[in-house]
């Protein structure tokens, strides 16, 4: 036994200091460990796995339903106290902030979409709409536009306002990467972002589709920016916030590339 400087310890000092008897230290040395200490220590190595391919995201109900599919059989209590056993712990979302603001209820704004969610053709329906990071510095905002054929994330944006210029950047980004030029449509809420002249400029040939009225919450039967939403929602939740230092948009790409290749 040798301590960091590489000088060797007396063990019979070290033993008689710990209160620990000779015959004591030398049967925990020599104890093989038994069947159900090897069984958890192996669950225990593919939690750790789990976790980080989830960018340590799971919690311990996501995790033991993997381990379930990869044939284990385990409960989500058991699975909670390993994972507090070696300091693992699932993300929480950070403090809310509205990203939607002074919604138009105009007539004039339709839902023209009508949770039709399954196009049948690429470039056919987009879909938008602005998310929130949490930064050590403060909020930052995600725009970001959704083809609904493959539920890829076309274009995005990240800016430190909610000004209109910055949707209408991602939507020319948008346009410029799948040179779209046959009319589709374009979804989106209420906000003051997507009502503006603006954007309607920038979206001139295309028809226009809004959220129905009050539809604050993520829910099918109102005709919400769903889609879009998961992602954004799954952008957020797949990045260390370790990450989170300030308006940088490598970590934010980082996520989105994560959802582009596993989206469902």
């Amino acid at each position: 036994m040798r301590e960091q400087g590489g000088r060797r310890l007396n063990v019979s000092g070290v033993l008689r200091h710990l209160g620990v008897s000779r015959s004591g230290y030398n049967t925990w040395k020599n104890r093989i460990p038994s069947n159900q200490e090897q069984r958890k220590n192996k669950i225990k190595d593919k939690i750790c796995d789990i976790y980080d391919e989830s960018h340590q995201n799971y919690g311990a109900p996501k995790i033991t339903k993997k381990l379930k599919e990869e044939g284990e059989t385990i409960s989500e209590k058991t699975v909670g106290n390993y994972m507090r056993e070696m300091g693992l712990k699932a993300q929480w979302i950070k403090p809310y902030t509205i990203t939607t603001i002074d919604s138009n209820f105009s007539e004039e704004y339709k839902n023209i979409l009508d949770e039709k969610f399954n196009p049948n053709s690429p470039d056919a329906i987009w879909c938008t709409d602005i998310t929130y990071i949490w930064t050590y510095e403060g909020f930052v905002y995600l725009t970001s536009i959704m083809d609904l054929y493959s539920r890829k994330i076309i274009s995005w944006v990240l800016s430190d306002t909610l000004e209109t210029k910055w949707v209408v950047e991602a939507v020319n980004k948008a346009k410029r990467v799948r040179n779209a030029d046959k009319p589709l449509i374009m979804h989106s809420d209420r906000g003051r972002q997507y009502t503006a002249k603006d954007y309607e400029e920038a979206t001139a040939g295309m028809t226009l589709s809004y959220s129905k009225k009050a539809c604050i919450y993520v829910d099918i039967q109102t005709g919400c920016n769903i889609p879009i939403r998961f992602s954004l929602g799954f952008v957020k939740k797949h990045l260390s916030p370790v990450n989170y230092l300030n308006l940088n948009s490598s970590c934010t790409d980082k996520g989105l590339e994560i959802f582009n290749i596993i989206r469902v």
